[in-house]
C-alpha cells in the first residue's frame, strides 16, 4: 500500500516555485539583506573577522540551482556583494538540487554535498566559518524584548526545531517530504 505523504503538495509547489524566475530587484534586495545578516553574526565573533580580513579582496562565488551570489572580502573581515564575474577566487556549487533534502540536512546538522573550486586556504577558512560561527538569535531578542521574553521564545523555537527535526525523520509510507 502506497500511503501518500500529507504536505507532498509542498514539493510540487517547491518544484514549480524552482522554475521561477525572480525578477532582479528582488534578486538584489535579497542579496543585500542576506549579506548584512551574515556581517551581523560575523561581527559578534572577533576570530572569524580577523581570519577573514587575511583574505581581503578575495572572491567567493556560491551557486545553488539558478541561484548564485558573489562575495568579496573587506579589510575589516566581513562580506559584500561583488559582480558576478569569472575571477572569483573561490566556486562553492551546492549539489543538491532537492530542497527538501537540504532542510533535512541542516535539520540534522549536516552539510550538504558541494563542488569547491579555487584556493584552498581560502575555502578552509570559508569551512572554518560554516564549521564555528553561529547566529545567536536568542541574543539579538534579548535586545529587542528583554532577557526573560527572548529566553522563552528561544525555548519555544529549540522545541518546534526539535519537532521539526521528528516530522522530518519520520518517513511515512517510506519516502520523506
Amino acid at each position: 500500500m502506497d500511503v501518500q505523504i500529507p504536505l507532498s503538495f509542498l514539493r510540487a509547489l517547491s518544484d514549480r516555485i524552482g522554475r521561477v524566475v525572480p525578477p532582479p530587484w528582488i534578486v538584489e534586495e535579497s542579496q543585500r539583506s542576506l549579506v548584512l545578516l551574515l556581517n551581523h553574526v560575523l561581527t559578534r565573533e572577533p576570530q572569524a573577522l580577523a581570519r577573514l580580513a587575511g583574505h581581503k579582496g578575495r572572491k567567493v562565488h556560491l551557486h545553488w540551482r539558478q541561484f548564485s551570489l558573489c562575495l568579496a572580502v573587506t579589510p575589516a573581515g566581513l562580506f559584500e556583494l561583488a559582480p558576478e564575474d569569472r575571477d572569483a577566487d573561490l566556486s562553492i556549487t551546492v549539489l543538491e538540487e532537492e530542497p527538501w533534502e537540504l532542510i533535512r540536512a541542516t535539520l540534522h546538522s549536516e552539510k550538504p554535498s558541494v563542488r569547491i573550486e579555487g584556493d584552498v586556504q581560502f575555502a578552509a577558512e570559508i569551512n572554518w566559518l560554516a564549521d564555528h560561527v553561529r547566529w545567536d538569535l536568542e541574543e539579538d531578542l534579548s535586545l529587542l524584548v528583554g532577557d526573560a521574553p527572548a529566553h522563552a521564545l528561544g525555548q519555544a523555537g529549540r522545541v518546534f526545531m526539535e519537532s521539526l527535526r521528528k516530522f522530518v525523520a519520520a518517513k511515512p509510507g517510506g519516502t520523506a517530504p
